[in-house]
């Protein structure tokens, strides 16, 4: 059993600690973006170094107080708070944010996991590298986190999650040991890839403190459009065709419903649709193209195959920096305009491309049974990740339908299910989805994490609750 983060224990642990590391919640530490859990905690730590991480958590073993590692705070699943039981210890790393080496010569750079992505991106920028993680939080959410979630965002179809983007870790395992791992290799076979554990793990395995990371040659020239396609189906034709007539070159592929346009209108947001009349379904499309390549004609060449195919009806194609940037706007104030018209159940998704266009035609049949609802479906279509949101009826509040909440989300995650696909595409499993782990979860794999879980804890039984806020055992 864990016991409390109490008084006399804060009071043993400052003592050990340098002055202000040590400070009482705030409320920023007990909520999380979506309003649905309010958190705990007996003290939040902010250590400046791993030897400091390291004795937290130590001490933390050593009385069986629970920690729950907070990093930037953005998570959409509820992993960063913990509601019930005795109050934990909050970890925050917020302080660890040095830059600790940059190698344009080997393209990688080594970072504190407190950094804020968008540092990252800037000292990548610094050298005339990139690095290609991209989020609509990434003003806010910060590296450690991204690992620990192995977040996605825009830019997957072309580099790929964050764990595809790391080449080392360290971090303080459950019982304050260090795991060393801030190799810059590509290539080490050298046992179990630790790295790719605590990747993904979302704090319950261990709390990163800093990360080899992977960076890329800036491309010349970056060209974005914005396309009317007929169908999700015609969408993801278009995508095969891009493979075909642009290998390598398409860092974004977002499709985008009407609907998205409508709530963003609804909700006040003062941003405007290239078309007129809205179309059903939109493809925001990018590519990144290497020095010699035009691309603008690379761009008009593609509209025109798509058109010629039957897949593209119109388009707008960006011609400076700052019509791309108002493309990319109308794409990521979709999230914003969809938290202020208010979810019934939100859905974060992934499913093989040759079935997304099934899921979308048939899962508004599957919940019509449960009432009266709108959706809208946006996301990544490029690697099959779906933001399948329900909305209530216009002119209704989402609270009429609270008592359908949960079935709703078990109709949505069943066909999902049933179609091959995952229920936690990007965004993790955290508080919200612990249920869905074991409804969904291969016992095989299950029975494995518990174990890998019990390994790694150690004497210390599992005092990292993680970002994930429970335990597997």
């Amino acid at each position: 059993m864990l016991t409390p983060c109490d008084t006399a224990f804060v009071y043993a642990l400052a003592a050990g600690l340098p002055e202000g590391t040590l400070i009482p919640p705030e409320p920023r530490h007990l909520e999380e973006p979506r309003g649905r859990w309010q958190g705990q905690a007996g003290v939040v730590a902010r250590p400046r170094t791993t030897d400091e991480v390291a004795r937290i958590v130590h001490a933390c073993a050593a009385a069986r107080v629970g920690i729950v590692p907070v990093s930037g705070g953005t998570g959409l699943v509820g992993g960063q708070i913990m509601t019930k039981g005795p109050a934990p210890l909050l970890l925050s790393l917020e302080r660890m944010t040095q830059l600790r080496g940059v190698y344009p010569e080997e393209n990688a750079m080594v970072v504190e996991a407190g950094m804020i992505l968008a540092d990252v991106q800037a000292e990548a920028a610094k050298v005339g590298r990139l690095f290609p993680l991209s989020l609509a939080s990434e003003g806010s959410c910060r590296i450690g986190g991204n690992l620990a979630a192995n977040a996605g965002g825009t830019a997957v179809l072309r580099y790929g999650n964050a764990r595809d983007l790391c080449l080392g870790l360290e971090a303080v395992l459950p019982d304050g040991s260090v795991f060393n791992g801030l190799t810059r290799l590509r290539k080490d076979n050298a046992g179990y890839d630790l790295r790719h554990l605590l990747i993904g793990s979302e704090g319950t395995l261990g709390v990163i403190t800093a990360a080899s990371l992977r960076l890329f040659p800036r491309p010349a020239a970056r060209i974005v459009a914005m396309l009317v396609v007929r169908s999700p189906a015609a969408a993801l034709d278009l995508l095969a065709l891009c493979g075909e007539r642009a290998a390598g070159l398409v860092s974004g592929f977002e499709l985008i419903h009407r609907m998205g346009f409508d709530f963003m209108a609804e909700s006040g947001f003062e941003v405007r649709a290239p078309f007129d009349p809205v179309p059903d379904w939109v493809v925001l499309l990018e590519l990144e193209l290497p020095a010699g390549l035009d691309a603008e004609a690379t761009m008009a060449g593609l509209y025109e195959a798509g058109a010629e195919a039957g897949l593209v009806s119109d388009g707008v194609i960006a011609t400076s920096g700052a019509q791309a940037a108002q493309l990319w706007q109308l794409r990521e104030t979709i999230p914003l305009a969809n938290r202020k018209v208010g979810a019934v159940s939100s859905h974060d998704i992934s499913l093989p491309l040759s079935a997304i266009a099934g899921f979308i035609a048939d899962a508004p049949k599957a919940i019509a049974v449960l009432g009266d609802f709108r959706v809208n479906c946006f996301g990544h279509l490029g690697d099959g990740n779906l933001h399948w949101n329900v909305f209530a009826a216009k002119g209704h509040q989402k609270a009429e339908h609270d008592t359908v909440r949960d079935q709703v989300k078990t109709v949505v995650h069943d066909l999902v299910h049933s179609m091959g696909g995952s229920v936690a595409a990007e965004h993790g499993v955290g508080r919200l989805k612990v249920a869905d782990l074991a409804r969904y979860g291969d016992p095989g794999k299950l029975a494995a994490m518990r174990a890998i879980k019990a390994a790694l804890d150690q004497a210390c039984d599992g005092v990292l609750w993680g970002v994930c806020g429970t335990r597997f055992g």
